[in-house]
């Protein structure tokens, strides 16, 4: 038995190694190893031993005890749960012997989680699920989860898109009360019979979209004027029929766009409003928001209004058909030859001044996907845009720039659409890229309109030794969202928006808003932060979700034309460099189109990176931005999901000899 004097060294010694111990409050964060860290309000960071990160999951509210070990680092114990956020959730079912277990598709959930038999709901291995936790491992460190839906297997048409769907929450249905409302509306709502219209259905619009399109949401028409042509662009009104405070309205904005799958599609509007009853179909009566607008000889956006109106579609035109017509291989559009060529010679103004006052965009070539009866893809065809499409797409921007100085006018609060081009944090970087390779723009202003267009314009001069424009992307921001009017460096525009396609975009619907509170004499201030924000999310889900279904389906389309009857044997592809950083290279292919990344970090040779002239050199070999490349599919990215990895053939990107030593051979 220990005497007085050690049990109260004992009490002593435990009551120093509490005192040395610290409790807080914590969130979980993940890595992609076992353990991970509990990160405290004031910023610290402590390190959790992966047996006590079995206890909880990434992003859980926790309070730890922090304390020292005995080689005086400091680690947490995790002691009691706050708060969990983790909701459902997609993964694939495993099994380990008899046990059934899901792979939680999570960034930093790299754990297996059991499923007990009374809430598998029939999975078998290999199954996608959504699921959600059944049981914490707070106590034990032993989760479970249960299974609340099966989204299929590789064998399920279509897979991709309907995993991609349910892995990012997109909505595929619609609430009983919106389609209640809906009904009511269709019933009640007679937006044509109001004084407010005006009729314009004596005026020759046509539509001119991709054949199978149901959506229309524009119809052109165009005449001659006394020093150039009045252009109309009848816009659908969906908002005709969505009350801005309903129920209806609240399902549309948190979808916020129409999501595009190859095979699928997400529509924004429930399929009686897009596809019907404000679709500008041929031969209907439909309302609409039309832009009229005068354009100069020189192709000048001049005087402008914004008209509610009913228009009458006099034809459904494909954008092939129109393109023979213009052509002079189609005799069969004659009969619309009045709005058509009047439109044509509207594109050509609006294109010639674009071309020269603004920014137009670099052509590159696109590819069409063609899809199986199981939603795989047969084949990918490499296509050029067409002259008719070119045609609508100047229409448009003419359309959306009209919309945005409307907006500004009447001091709306958005949305518009912002371009801020260089990014202000590397505006140093700017002006020394600029004196290294083309020393007479280093004077241009990078952040004006004007300097911006003029750098631009130098930057993709054909004569440079260098793929300059490329090179800057870099150093751009990306477009966003605006209560204020900005200007959109992208086209050289003082200030752009998006309001040409309310049936398929959340931003064209709001702008419509926007507009008629306007015209109507209100104020026009229905954009809040808050409404920009939740939509920049919501688009950039949608596009994480199609990215990574079209990346799964591009990974199963090489897989495929890469192998050969020799096995082991590569098929080689060939294909030029898209982007290059210290750790490798994106390669875009030259036949389909499809992009994959060279990873250059495990090569044996030593590359160093030069952002300079975007390039990565070792001893013998050299790559840089368009240099073609010969590769080999290699497989799918562990750590990207489904990113796909290309491998370099032998002797490819080696540097020429040196003279001297060519002389010697």
């Amino acid at each position: 038995m220990l005497n007085q004097d050690s049990l109260s060294q004992l009490k002593g010694l435990k009551s120093q190694m509490e005192a040395e111990k610290e409790r807080a409050d914590a969130v979980i964060k993940g890595t992609q190893a076992r353990y991970g860290f509990a990160v405290l309000e004031d910023g610290r960071e402590i390190f959790i031993p992966p047996d006590e990160m079995l206890k909880a999951f990434p992003d859980d509210r926790v309070q730890v005890c922090i304390r020292p070990t005995k080689d005086n680092k400091t680690i947490a114990d995790i002691e009691k749960l706050l708060d969990s956020p983790l909701g459902d959730f997609t993964g694939r079912c495993v099994r380990k012997g008899k046990a059934v277990f899901v792979e939680p598709d999570l960034p930093q959930l790299k754990r297996w989680l059991f499923i007990p038999p009374h809430a598998r709901n029939g999975v078998k291995e290999g199954d996608y699920v959504r699921c959600a936790i059944l049981r914490h491992p707070i106590r034990d460190g032993k989760p479970q989860a249960k299974v609340l839906s099966v989204v299929g297997d590789e064998t399920t048409p279509g897979i991709e898109n309907l995993y991609s769907m349910a892995k990012y929450h997109l909505a595929t249905e619609w609430s009983s009360a919106s389609r209640k409302e809906l009904e009511q509306q269709l019933e009640q709502c007679k937006p044509m019979e109001t004084e407010r219209r005006r009729d314009l259905t004596d005026l020759e619009f046509v539509t001119i979209d991709a054949a199978k399109t149901q959506d229309i949401d524009d119809a052109l028409y165009a005449e001659i004027s006394s020093d150039g042509w009045t252009l109309f662009v009848a816009i659908a009104d969906p908002t005709a029929y969505i009350g801005a405070d309903s129920g209806l309205h609240r399902d549309v904005a948190s979808r916020g766009t129409s999501v595009y799958f190859h095979g699928d599609v997400l529509p924004m509007l429930p399929e009686e409003l897009s596809q019907d009853t404000c679709a500008l179909s041929e031969g209907c009566d439909r309302p609409a928001l039309v832009c009229k607008v005068a354009i100069s000889d020189s192709g000048e956006v001049g005087d402008f209004e914004f008209i509610e109106a009913t228009v009458r579609s006099r034809a459904k035109l494909s954008y092939y058909a129109v393109d023979r017509y213009l052509n002079g291989q189609y005799d069969e559009l004659m009969s619309h030859a009045t709005p058509l060529e009047a439109l044509y010679q509207v594109y050509r103004a609006l294109r010639a001044n674009r071309a020269e006052q603004g920014l137009v965009m670099e052509e590159r070539r696109e590819y069409r996907w063609i899809m199986g009866e199981n939603k795989q893809i047969d084949n990918i065809e490499p296509y050029e845009k067409l002259l008719s499409q070119k045609l609508v797409e100047e229409c448009m921007i003419a359309a959306n720039s009209c919309g945005a100085l409307f907006l500004a006018r009447h001091q709306a609060s958005g949305p518009f659409v912002v371009h801020r081009g260089f990014r202000k944090d590397r505006l140093d970087e700017v002006r020394k890229f600029l004196e290294m390779h083309v020393p007479d723009l280093a004077q241009e202003d990078p952040q004006s309109v004007a300097g911006y267009r003029a750098i631009m314009r130098g930057l993709s001069d054909p004569a440079n030794p260098l793929p300059l424009r490329p090179m800057v992307n870099r150093l751009m921001t990306r477009a966003e969202l605006g209560r204020e009017p900005a200007p959109h460096m992208g086209m050289a525009l003082e200030c752009y928006t998006n309001c040409t396609s309310p049936l398929r975009k959340y931003v064209d619907f709001l702008a419509h808003l926007q507009i008629k509170s306007a015209l109507h004499g209100d104020s026009p201030s229905q954009v809040s932060e808050d409404t920009l924000k939740s939509l920049g999310e919501r688009l950039s889900i949608s596009r994480l979700a199609t990215q990574e279904a079209e990346r799964w389906l591009a990974n199963k389309y090489l897989a495929r034309i890469s192998k050969t009857e020799v096995e082991g044997d590569k098929v080689t592809l060939k294909g030029s460099i898209v982007h290059v950083n210290s750790s490798g290279f994106n390669v875009r292919l030259d036949d389909n189109g499809l992009e994959g990344f060279v990873d250059l970090r495990k090569d044996p040779e030593k590359f160093s990176y030069d952002k300079w002239t975007a390039s990565l050199t070792s001893t013998t070999r050299r790559f840089q931005l368009q240099q073609s490349v010969e590769i080999t599919y290699k497989g799918v990215d562990g750590e990207n999901p489904h990113q796909s990895l290309f491998k370099l053939v032998q002797g490819c990107g080696l540097k020429p000899p040196k003279v001297e030593d060519a002389k010697q051979e």
